[in-house]
């Protein structure tokens, strides 16, 4: 028995440990050939390097060089694109959030007329690639008069982000316990106070996962944040370091690529464990 126990750990943890190695080997990689010169690229072991070298790292925060002897652009906005990329990510998430909980909390507690074909049809649009919908939204972008700003990607990207939010967080508000809110009620709360004070600090874990999710698709994005900000210094990164070249003789694009990727690491690193309870809250709670 004891032998059968330990056999089956002992796969489990080769298993964790082979799924940890291929999930990180592309951060090394990456890591690694940011690090190498431009001759050690070319000569050198692709799996480590021998000489590790930060001037690509350097090349994204050039300070500037000169034009016509008096004006200055810096030769890779890379702090511009992180500026871009913050404000755009922080409007669009507390857009996609507040959104996102008020129409869940609707479909999945007051349950309105019809509200399962109402989910049903929020996550098939969801489905939709995001190729049929560039036109329209390029057209409402176009019709508000917001093309090259950030306003544009903060207005566009909740509409690819909500329909799955509020299919989450609706799967979970619909299985929540009514006496949960029916005790507050007794106690003289209203709804709201109820929302905010018992149902919200409850739901933090899928809150995580549906702003995760929300940063994963923002990240990845290059498409509308290419089109809608042609301006080089009013883009994202992803967008940004997409128009880059890359070479043999200049590796500075890596490096930014691995810079960005590693500041992400790091946040859902601290979250992973709320966002695995609350994607599986969600899923037990919702099915």
């Amino acid at each position: 028995m004891n032998d059968g126990r330990t056999r089956t750990t002992f796969i489990q943890w080769t298993l964790i440990l082979l799924l940890a190695v291929y999930s990180l080997f592309p951060i090394y990689m990456m890591t690694v050939l940011s690090l190498k010169t431009a001759q050690e690229d070319v000569a050198g072991n692709p799996f480590f390097v021998r000489h590790p070298n930060f001037e690509w790292y350097l090349n994204l925060f050039e300070p500037s060089e000169w034009v016509r002897g008096e004006l200055t652009v810096p030769i890779v906005p890379y702090l511009v694109w992180v500026k871009n990329t913050a404000i755009a990510f922080t409007g669009a998430l507390a857009l996609t959030l507040l959104a996102s909980l008020m129409a869940a909390y609707a479909i999945g507690r007051l349950r309105p007329p019809g509200w399962r074909w109402w989910r049903r049809a929020l996550f098939a649009s969801y489905l939709i690639p995001q190729t049929l919908i560039f036109l329209p939204m390029y057209l409402v972008v176009l019709r508000l008069h917001i093309d090259d700003s950030l306003l544009a990607l903060i207005l566009i990207y909740p509409m690819l982000t909500v329909p799955f939010c509020v299919w989450l967080l609706s799967a979970y508000f619909q299985r929540l316990s009514p006496e949960i809110e029916e005790s507050a009620y007794i106690e003289g709360a209203g709804r709201w106070t109820a929302f905010v004070r018992i149902i919200l600090p409850m739901s933090w874990p899928v809150i995580v996962a549906a702003g995760i999710f929300t940063l994963g698709i923002m990240s990845s994005d290059t498409m509308f944040a290419s089109v809608f900000l042609p301006n080089q210094f009013h883009q994202t990164l992803a967008a940004g370091l997409s128009t880059m070249d890359v070479g043999l003789e200049d590796l500075t694009v890596i490096a930014g690529v691995n810079m960005a990727a590693l500041t992400v690491v790091p946040i859902h690193g601290i979250f992973a464990g709320a966002f695995v309870r609350g994607l599986t809250a969600a899923m037990v709670e919702g099915a």
